[in-house]
């Protein structure tokens, strides 16, 4: 089963798919991912008790404004599921449209069972939660945006 490993300076992020819950999802990540699409990018977005989200392309530049407005160019239908957001559940972020979802992504860092049947989980840190809890532990400015940069690169196990 193909796994995805985040590499950040907190140390290595290990992701396991849920293809059996989100197909599509898990493939637009593999897909991206592979053509080195997330390498460089930021957990632009980290909010204790909740989340850290990355995988926005915007973020490689500095206008931190442009943070969390960019995507691949290609959106993703929801694939929403039983799959609670649980503590290290990795979810399709989306704008308020359900099939806007297209490179971010998010890790729930606490139980958020509001988020329920409203977001596509399609994958499960299985190690690395450590390396979650610093990042989410960042300190941000007003944006929720870690003030240290937070990149990772993302490589993909079959």
């Amino acid at each position: 089963m193909s796994k995805a490993i985040l590499s950040t300076r907190h140390g290595d992020i290990t992701i396991e798919f849920l293809p059996e819950v989100a197909p599509n999802h898990v493939k637009n990540f593999i897909e991206l991912a592979k053509q080195g699409f997330y390498d460089k990018t930021l957990f632009h977005r980290v909010i204790p008790d909740f989340m850290i989200q990355g995988g926005d392309p915007n973020s490689k530049n500095d206008d931190k404004r442009l943070h969390g407005t960019g995507g691949s160019g290609k959106n993703v239908k929801a694939e929403f599921s039983k799959t609670p957001h649980l503590r290290g559940i990795v979810s399709a972020a989306r704008s308020a449209n359900p099939d806007s979802a297209s490179s971010q992504f998010f890790i729930v860092v606490a139980d958020s069972s509001h988020l329920d049947n409203q977001y596509s989980a399609f994958g499960k840190v299985t190690s690395g939660l450590d390396v979650v809890d610093k990042i989410v532990a960042e300190e941000t400015d007003h944006r929720d945006n870690p003030v240290e940069a937070v990149s990772m690169t993302v490589k993909i196990e079959d």
